[in-house]
């Protein structure tokens, strides 16, 4: 059953200005159409520029879309005040590319992972589900009072994943969440988001421009190539027999690999 759609989204933004009129505009987005089901893990990849990081943000309702539709178990999605989407961004959770640029650094773990639970007025003992959220990803309890400046980057992005599934979202929407990370901390956290995923069944998206990382955590990919999605296959179909020529440069681009289970 699906549980987030999107139908012919359309993004364009205006080019440079050429002396005193506004440049042409420049379309990100062209008729691009997806769904996601509960549960699934799905890859976004491409090359920079290829629309994917303007894509999730439509998916965050963080982008307005000039043409097409963003439904969320059939209700319309698009951009508004926190009150109208508190139903969303319970069901929705993002988990940032920099997590030591997303956390306030006046701020305590244990203030970062309970501050969505308050904004969105989650029936919870916030104190307990943040003891939980942080358990789930290998951190315990002394971690709760550091603040951002005393985490390593992997223990930032993992309080950065407890943040985002304090909520207990159905989805959690994933921008290059382990770029900046060396090999054996980015195993560890796409492990975690594996483990998050089979555990409470949280579907997630993992955008990414490195098909090798998607491999290891989704089920299913989705390629773009200038603003258009030009493959969407279950992962291992697409590793076995890339049907674009834009899905084959990437895996020439990258290391032999297996599909997640």
């Amino acid at each position: 059953m699906t549980f987030l759609s999107a139908r012919d989204l359309t993004v364009s933004y205006p080019g440079p200005r050429r002396f005193l009129s506004r440049g042409p505009l420049s379309q990100v987005l062209k008729g691009v159409s997806l769904s996601l089901a509960r549960g699934e893990r799905v890859g976004l990849v491409g090359v920079s520029g290829s629309g994917k990081s303007t894509l999730l943000r439509c998916l965050l309702a963080l982008e307005q879309v000039q043409g097409g539709q963003i439904l969320c178990e059939g209700r319309p999605v698009e951009p508004g005040s926190v009150s109208a989407l508190r139903w969303y961004r319970r069901l929705v959770q993002y988990v940032p590319q920099d997590p030591i640029a997303s956390l306030e650094p006046r701020m305590t773990v244990a203030q970062l992972v309970t501050e969505p639970l308050l904004r969105l007025r989650v029936d919870c003992t916030p104190a307990r589900r943040a003891e939980e959220a942080l358990d789930s990803v290998g951190l315990d309890h002394r971690f709760l009072m550091r603040r951002p400046d005393e985490l390593s980057g992997g223990q930032a992005q993992r309080v950065a994943i407890a943040r985002a599934i304090a909520t207990r979202p159905a989805f959690l929407l994933t921008d290059e969440p382990v770029s900046g990370l060396d090999m054996t901390v980015r195993a560890q956290v796409v492990q975690v988001l594996r483990d998050l995923s089979e555990a409470h069944g949280t579907g997630i998206v993992m955008v990414s421009h490195d098909i090798s990382v998607v491999a290891a955590l989704c089920h299913r990919a989705l390629v773009m190539e200038a603003g258009r999605i030009v493959e969407d296959r279950p992962m291992a179909d697409l590793l076995r027999d890339p049907q674009h020529p834009h899905t084959r440069d990437l895996l020439n681009a990258a290391p032999p690999m297996t599909a997640a289970a």
